[in-house]
Parts: structure tokens; sequence; C-alpha cells
């Protein structure tokens, strides 16, 4: 059994192939945390995006884009943040990986100012009757993630880039849903799931 928190025998065995174990290790014990720091809560309640790693039962993986308004991801506790469920697709390929398979990576970048990369692996748990979605507007569910793994990439590689408008999709109070056009395209606007009632959005506005 590894004592490691960040590595397992397949990272091992690369690390030992290119003789990078020592520097490896070293990381992991100078940046690797399990509480929130208050510059990642910072960091983190300023996105407005992040990358959400999940797989299947059998371990299939998929990745997926989640976007929303300056805090609509927030850290909740020491080792724990959570995020808002939106309207999609009604696919659920992330959430539906977290009712099998509970383990997720999450990914927060920053382009836009001074490039910054943090990571945080853990275990999510999904709730509909959750008390923060009376404060997440356009939320239909919550999703808490309790940290085993919390730790910043160097930032290297990560392109410069300019910040254009907010996507028009973002839940605001008071504003019905802006539709995707794909919504109304013929071959799937007559089996379009119905939106479900959120805070500051209700089922007759949309």
């Amino acid at each position: 059994m590894s004592d490691s928190t960040m590595y397992h025998e397949g990272n091992r065995t690369l690390q030992d192939r290119f003789d990078s174990r020592r520097i490896a290790d070293r990381l992991e014990e100078k940046l690797t945390r399990t509480a929130f720091s208050e510059s990642d809560r910072a960091f983190v309640g300023e996105a407005i995006y992040f990358f959400l790693a999940t797989a299947d039962a059998q371990g299939r993986p998929d990745c997926s884009f989640k976007g929303g308004p300056p805090g609509f991801v927030r850290v909740t506790a020491g080792d724990e943040l959570a995020f808002p469920d939106y309207d999609g697709n009604g696919q659920f390929k992330s959430l539906g990986n977290l009712l099998v398979n509970p383990d997720v990576g999450m990914l927060f970048i920053d382009m836009h100012g001074k490039p910054r990369r943090l990571r945080v692996n853990g275990v999510a748990r999904i709730d509909r009757d959750d008390p923060l979605l009376g404060d997440c507007v356009g939320a239909q569910m919550i999703v808490r993630v309790k940290a085993r793994a919390i730790f910043p990439n160097c930032p290297r590689y990560i392109p410069a880039m300019t910040l254009g408008e907010p996507s028009i999709y973002v839940p605001a109070a008071g504003h019905a849903p802006v539709e995707p056009a794909w919504k109304g395209f013929a071959d799937f606007k007559d089996h379009v799931h119905p939106h479900q009632p959120t805070a500051g959005v209700t089922a007759t506005d949309a």
C-alpha cells in the first residue's frame, strides 16, 4: 500500500524510469494539502469555469467544462467545496458518473491574468435539497466535493488569452434562461426535457 496521497504504482513506475521520484516526492511534501488555503479560497471563488473529470463504474473517463458567474464555486469548509448543476443537455454524463463512482478531479485554470492552475481531487456527493440551492440562481442540484488532495500546478504552457464577454447562458436572477439553438432543431425540439424550478428562475419563466 502506497504511503503517498498523490501517487500509485503506475506513477511510480514512470517516476523511476525517468528518475523523477525525488522531485515528485518533494512536490507532494511541499505543495500538496488537504485543506484550502486562503489563496485557494480566493482563486476558486473568483473562477468562472473549471474542468471536471469523472469516471463510470468501469473506470471509463469523462471530462466536462463547467462555467458560471464568479462565485458559482465556493469553498464551504476547510476541505470541501460546492458548485451548482445547471440545466444542460439532459445526458448527465458527469453527474451520472458520480452516482456510480464519486471520485472526481477538478482543474481550475486562469488564462486571463497571471497564469495559474489548481487541482482538486476528492469525493463528490449530489443533493437536490442542499441548502445552497436557494443561493445559486438557476441551480437544479448542488455538488459537494470533499477534497483528498489540493495541489497547484506549474503554470508553464498556459497561453495568455483575453477574456471577452461572459456567456449569455449563465443564469441570472429575474431573467428567463436563454435557450441554446440546438434545442429548437427539428431533430431534438420534441424531445427536450422540461426545466426544473430553480432559485431566481421559475418553470413558467422558462
